[in-house]
């Protein structure tokens, strides 16, 4: 019980500081802008209401505007896309005869500063909503992507997500962002629950309802499992929930501590933090035989693994060398090396998927927990966020663009997303109780 209460005094400031679609066109994978460029400006970007075809059966009317409008606020959530004021706008949006597809006047919206251009059109048939997206390059004045998509008229938000996710891959390289979900604990006193949402804030799911303790969330690379620690038996235990059964089941229950850690890049085997025999080690366990490797044995202690992208390495936190610091080491728990040497307190690595940055909080010169990001060889060092309030738990999006993390404030911690070098910080989740340790998941499949 004292090993206990001495490995949580070192870890409780480390995490309460606590459809179809058709096939792409030969232009549409030859756009790509570099948006990590110096110089880069957001696209300036039209999207009018769509179109509805005549023809079909009744439906709700609102389609021509929501369809337009949730396209807009997603593309404009990821920081990258200007979207001009529909005032500016010189076309209208009238309904078309059935399968007509819509003329543009591609001088009409270079005059108000449009590069790109956002055109669809919809119809009802029966009770089936059929939704048409196009994407213009308008200084080229070509037709750059489009996709079509049959669902209910309650798909609606689920279509639209999916082309903000096409327009970003058409223009970017990367679109999977929009076909993630970050997952975190919500805390309330000493009772936690485990909840997801999507990138744009929608879609809140609760994963795992807890009456106790619930830390570490980790997603599976493959999108199949979530893992976690929970208290809910008084002891610290390690759980994966099947997120395509819904099953849960207790995989680590060892004497003392089960923390959980990363998943190796092919989903079959996770890292742990043990404490079993006598010292909090890390572990390597295999999911599918369940036959448990040590990788770390020394006296400090040594939690918080994470496997890079390839595999080869693994990052984590050790206090061997005094207060926590980050360190690397090889696969197979052999070359460590001390990684962070600047600030006295260091700890949450999260690996990027690019695999050239690791995202960490540290202890700032003022004494506060802000977010940081090192390169794979120690340089590179760089402060993320500077608010009084602290900043904790970064985890990566799938594409590296983003980060996720905790920031506390006015007495509540909320998730917030940032992009990878700390800009256009938006809030995620703020509700009741405080949102920490979150998790972001790969690009999940989508129908």
């Amino acid at each position: 019980m004292l090993k206990n209460i001495r490995l949580l005094k070192f870890i409780i400031p480390l995490f309460a500081l606590f459809f179809a679609l058709s096939p792409p066109s030969e232009s549409w994978a030859k756009v790509y802008l570099d948006i990590d460029a110096p110089s880069f400006q957001q696209f300036a970007i039209a999207v009018p209401d769509f179109h509805l075809l005549l023809g079909g059966s009744p439906g709700p009317d609102n389609v021509a505007v929501a369809a337009s409008d949730n396209l807009a606020s997603l593309l404009s959530i990821t920081g990258y896309f200007n979207v001009l004021n529909k005032k500016a706008y010189l076309e209208d949006s009238k309904p078309l005869p059935a399968n007509a597809r819509e003329s543009v006047s591609f001088g009409d919206w270079l005059v108000i500063g449009a590069e790109y251009l956002v055109k669809g059109s919809f119809q009802y048939r029966g009770s089936d909503l059929f939704l048409t997206c196009r994407l213009y390059d308008v200084v080229k004045a070509e037709l750059l992507l489009e996709k079509k998509y049959t669902g209910k008229a309650a798909d609606l938000t689920a279509m639209t997500r999916k082309f903000a996710a096409e327009v970003l891959q058409a223009l970017t390289g990367e679109g999977g962002v929009f076909a993630s979900r970050i997952a975190f604990v919500a805390k309330r006193g000493d009772r936690s629950e485990l909840l997801s949402l999507n990138f744009d804030g929608s879609g809140l799911v609760k994963e795992k309802e807890g009456r106790h303790i619930i830390m570490s969330p980790r997603w599976s690379p493959d999108g199949n499992y979530l893992s976690y620690t929970s208290f809910e038996n008084d002891s610290p235990d390690y759980y994966v929930k099947n997120l395509l059964s819904a099953q849960t089941l207790k995989i680590a229950s060892y004497k003392g501590i089960n923390l959980s850690g990363g998943w190796s890049p092919d989903s079959k085997k996770v890292l742990l933090t043990l404490s079993k025999d006598g010292n909090e080690e890390i572990y390597v366990l295999d999911f599918g035989s369940r036959l448990l490797q040590r990788l770390t044995n020394n006296f400090a202690i040594d939690i918080s693994p994470a496997w890079s992208p390839d595999g080869t390495k693994i990052v984590f936190v050790s206090n061997r060398s005094g207060p926590p610091q980050l360190y690397i080491m090889d696969a197979d728990g052999n070359n460590a090396r001390r990684l962070t040497y600047e600030g006295n307190y260091n700890t949450s690595p999260s690996w990027s998927p690019k695999g050239d940055l690791i995202a960490y909080e540290g202890r700032a010169g003022d004494g506060t927990f802000q977010i940081f990001t090192i390169g794979v060889n120690g340089d590179n060092v760089k402060q993320l966020t500077f608010d009084r309030g602290e900043s904790t738990s970064p985890t990566w999006s799938p594409d590296g663009r983003y980060l996720a993390f905790s920031k506390g404030g006015g007495g509540k911690k909320r998730i917030c997303i940032m992009s990878r070098i700390g800009t256009n910080l938006r809030v995620l989740y703020e509700g009741s109780g405080d949102g920490v340790l979150p998790a972001w998941s790969p690009r999940l499949k989508t129908e």
